[in-house]
């Protein structure tokens, strides 16, 4: 058997260093055993995915010094390798199921799910619906499926409290309960299939015979084992990596934590050594050393190695880390290099330079006009916002609006940052230049600088929505109660 692994993120959004974690084990696997290492886009969601976040995902994994056998980029035997030029698959593999009275086609109303769900938990039960909860009498399925009312596939699941056992490499047995497992959406109405089908449907036919991803998809095992019993096909061997988290236990997320890749290329951390630090979350080498390159990973590579307690991403570890990296990988020439292939080449120059250009006298002006776009976190205090119109409360709410918004930007450029933040100041009845001023701040440390809408196209999404949570936080945060007041009014803004 030749080992096959894969990893599968979603172009939704920024890079995540959860998948280049992922990534990087199941290369490390693949390669250990002589198999291969596979890339495969699930883009289903297409609502949210841009071609912008795919290539931004190949660019990053590649940047990290990760590669793959087959994928969207590459080809291979077992392609196309984006689930959405996959589509007639999953219809065909779904009513398949029907066919077999494994799955059952559903018309019911997201206000009847509502108020099933809400019967069951007034009666004591968990709240996953069963088939016996969801199908209707077949004189109402033919009213509905003659009114052309939009429906779902489901798929057949226990209705009975018995137990679900799943084998992992790293956990061993694992023992779930039937009860908590909900008869789950195959295909949805508008054609697109969910996660759990597709990923079954191209694991078998792309071979791969190792599963290895985070934990959290642990609950979904069961479904995914009913799925491969139902198509008479062989599951992959699962193991399920600990999930990374922020210092403080939970689970990493941009709110306490940068997550984009992108982010750390644009800090000036080195590929090497965000690999290297990934590579320590829960796992170590045999010599127990703490810096080592994937080359030396991929030599001494033992998927036992993997401990299950939550590794900790820190990033003031990781600054560590890459410091070393600096100093001892590293001579002057090599680092002049590094320097100039970061943030001083022609390309970013000619970026910045029409928008410096406007306000230098001498040329000695060009580096302080300039030192926020190669900067990390910047020094700002609260009293930067000093000059910045209304109360404290204004401001964060302004901060907050526009972190929300830009989010969930999902083409990052000039024309859109501007359209999206001046309908939010037009939304709140507030000036445009009022309302960006505390941006000017957040993003560029002053008011005096550059536009600020350009000033976020050159520093790119990950960099400038973290810097606006770092304003947040200087200016003291937002509480829990104030947090769900500030969601409301965002709401109604539309």
């Amino acid at each position: 058997m030749t080992v096959r692994t894969r990893v599968a993120p979603s172009p939704t959004g920024d890079p995540h260093v959860g998948t280049a974690y992922i990534a990087l084990f199941n290369q490390c696997f693949a390669r250990a055993h002589g198999g291969q290492f596979l890339l495969r886009i699930e883009d289903t969601d297409q609502a949210r995915s841009t071609p912008e976040s795919e290539q931004a995902i190949l660019d990053s994994l590649r940047w990290l010094g990760l590669d793959w056998d087959e994928g969207p980029d590459v080809g291979g035997d077992h392609g196309p390798y984006r689930q959405s030029e996959r589509m007639e698959l999953y219809g065909q593999y779904a009513r398949q199921l029907v066919a077999a009275g494994k799955a059952f086609i559903c018309y019911r109303s997201a206000e009847e799910l509502d108020a099933l769900r809400e019967a069951r938990r007034a009666a004591g039960n968990g709240t996953a619906l069963k088939p016996s909860d969801l199908k209707l009498p077949e004189e109402e399925v033919a009213r509905r499926e003659a009114a052309g009312e939009p429906y779902v596939i489901r798929m057949m699941v226990p209705e009975d409290d018995g137990r679900c056992e799943i084998d992992d490499m790293l956990r061993g047995s694992i023992e779930l309960d039937w009860g908590m497992v909900d008869a789950q959406i195959l295909l949805k109405s508008d054609g697109m299939p969910t996660y759990h089908l597709a990923n079954v449907v191209d694991d078998h036919l792309m071979g791969i015979t190792h599963v290895i991803r985070g934990e959290e998809w642990i609950n979904s095992a069961p479904k995914h084992k009913l799925l491969y019993e139902y198509f008479g096909w062989d599951m992959p061997q699962l193991c399920h990596l600990p999930l990374l988290r922020n210092p403080d236990k939970s689970k990493l997320s941009k709110r306490k934590n940068p997550t984009s890749i992108l982010y750390y290329q644009r800090m000036g951390f080195l590929p090497e050594a965000l690999l290297n630090y990934l590579g320590r979350m829960g796992w170590s080498m045999p010599d127990e050393r703490e810096k080592f390159s994937l080359a030396d990973m991929l030599e001494h590579f033992d998927i036992q190695r993997v401990s299950l307690g939550g590794p900790i991403f820190d990033v003031e570890k990781l600054r560590w880390l890459n410091g070393l990296w600096i100093r001892e990988d590293l001579d002057t020439a090599q680092l002049a290099q590094r320097l100039v292939d970061w943030a001083y080449n022609a390309d970013n120059l000619q970026r910045v330079l029409p928008h410096a250009q406007k306000r230098m006298e001498v040329l000695s002006d060009f580096a302080p006009l300039a030192a926020f776009l190669v900067s990390g976190t910047l020094p700002i205090t609260e009293d930067s916002f000093s000059a910045v119109k209304g109360e404290r409360e204004d401001i964060l709410r302004h901060l907050q609006f526009a972190l929300w918004r830009l989010e969930a930007l999902r083409h990052w450029n000039r024309d859109t940052i501007w359209d999206t933040l001046k309908g939010l100041a037009d939304a709140e009845g507030v000036k445009v230049k009022d309302f960006l001023a505390p941006l000017f701040v957040a993003i560029a440390g002053s008011s005096a600088s550059f536009s600020v809408v350009d000033s976020m196209e050159l520093l790119g999404p990950d960099m400038s929505r973290a810097r606006l949570r770092h304003a947040i936080e200087v200016l003291g945060g937002v509480s829990k109660k104030a947090m769900k007041r500030l969601e409301k009014t965002y709401q109604q803004l539309g």
